[in-house]
C-alpha cells in the first residue's frame, strides 16, 4: 500500500500543500498542488486562467413548450438549423451601426425570423440579424469559459525554493 508520506494518504494534503507553495484556494490549483510536487513546478506565474467546460447538450426534440398546466403554449419549429446557424453555435456578430453597434462574439440562440441572440459573459444582446454574424465554431454541446486564477504575487522560484 502508500506510505504514510505519500501526498496520497494523507488528510489534509490540498491545504498543506497549498501552504506550503503560498497558493492561493481554488480549485484548478488544488488539483496541482496534490500528486507529485512535481507538478507546481509546471505552473507558471503567467498563466492567470483556466479553461471551465460545461456540458450544455445539443437541443432537444420537444415540439411545444407546455404551460404551467401542461397545455400546450407555443409550437416549435421542425427543424434545428435557421439560416446556416444553430442554436449552440459560438459565433461573432458585427453590428456596424445602431443600439447594439460593435463587435460581439458568443453562443447563438436562433429563430426562424434570423434575428438571433448572442450570450456571452458580458449578458445577452437580442435582435441581432444572421447578416451579421459568422460561425467561429460550431455548436458541439459543450461551453467554454476562460477563468481567471487569483496567483500569487511572489514569484515561482521564490515558492518553489522554500520546499
Amino acid at each position: 500500500g502508500p506510505s504514510a508520506s505519500s501526498s496520497h494518504s494523507r488528510s489534509g494534503a490540498a491545504s498543506h500543500d497549498r501552504a506550503r507553495f503560498d497558493l492561493p484556494k481554488t480549485h484548478a490549483l488544488d488539483a496541482l498542488a496534490v500528486g507529485h510536487p512535481d507538478t507546481v513546478d509546471a505552473i507558471h506565474p503567467t498563466v492567470t486562467r483556466t479553461l471551465t467546460i460545461t456540458s450544455n447538450g445539443r437541443g432537444q426534440y420537444q415540439r411545444t413548450k407546455p404551460d404551467k398546466y401542461g397545455f400546450p403554449r407555443l409550437n416549435l419549429t421542425r427543424v434545428k438549423s435557421h439560416h446556416g446557424f444553430q442554436t449552440g453555435d459560438i459565433v461573432k456578430a458585427t453590428v456596424p451601426a445602431g443600439k447594439h453597434a460593435g463587435t460581439h462574439t458568443g453562443r447563438v440562440a436562433v429563430r426562424k425570423s434570423g434575428s438571433f441572440n448572442i450570450t456571452s459573459t458580458l449578458g445577452t444582446i437580442q435582435g441581432i440579424s444572421h447578416k451579421r454574424c459568422t460561425v467561429l465554431q460550431r455548436g458541439d454541446g459543450y461551453g467554454y469559459l476562460w477563468k481567471e486564477e487569483a496567483f500569487s504575487s511572489r514569484p515561482l522560484k521564490d515558492r518553489v525554493s522554500e520546499r
